[in-house]
């Protein structure tokens, strides 16, 4: 059985500033590097092999939490691109009807920040034998809803430890 866990990355000042980070490559700052060397895997976790984005906070937040161990890059964990949005402050951008900020009930589908990229999680542009064309990178993926997953419905299967 595989098992996967996702940790979030630690803080930044982008962070503490209430700023979207997007793809910008933000460091860890000192406090978020502090509180990282204070936690500990779970005992079942600290021989895991780690990934993480090609992100400094990521791949920081990999070594620290993971002791030094090496840390493997993927481009395909990286965080959403949010185009001429990075750097600003979601406050900033929604008192700016000009900017098309909206919060993120309100964001469906087809929502893309200016310059960014559309939703990693859109359902399939265009699907034929099986696969899709992503919009956002032109990678072809499986099609969803060829192997009975609907993206409007989420399907979550576990197997038991």
């Amino acid at each position: 059985m595989i098992r996967l866990a996702f940790l979030r990355h630690g803080i930044t000042a982008w962070n503490r500033e209430s700023r979207i980070q997007g793809r910008t490559d933000i460091p860890l700052d000192p406090e978020g590097r502090d509180r990282l060397a204070r936690l500990t895997l779970p005992a079942e976790w600290r021989d895991a092999i780690l990934h993480a984005s090609p992100l400094s906070r990521a791949i920081e937040t990999a070594r620290i939490l993971g002791n030094g161990r090496p840390v493997h890059t993927d481009p395909r964990l990286i965080e959403m691109d949010w185009g001429a949005w990075e750097g600003q402050r979601g406050h900033d951008l929604r008192a700016d009807p000009a900017s098309g900020y909206r919060d993120l009930e309100h964001w469906g589908w087809d929502f893309r920040p200016p310059g960014g990229e559309i939703h990693p999680a859109r359902p399939p542009s265009r699907c034929s034998r099986g696969t899709r064309i992503s919009p956002a990178s032109g990678a072809r993926r499986p099609c969803p809803h060829r192997i009975g997953v609907r993206p409007d419905r989420p399907r979550i299967s576990a197997s038991p430890a």
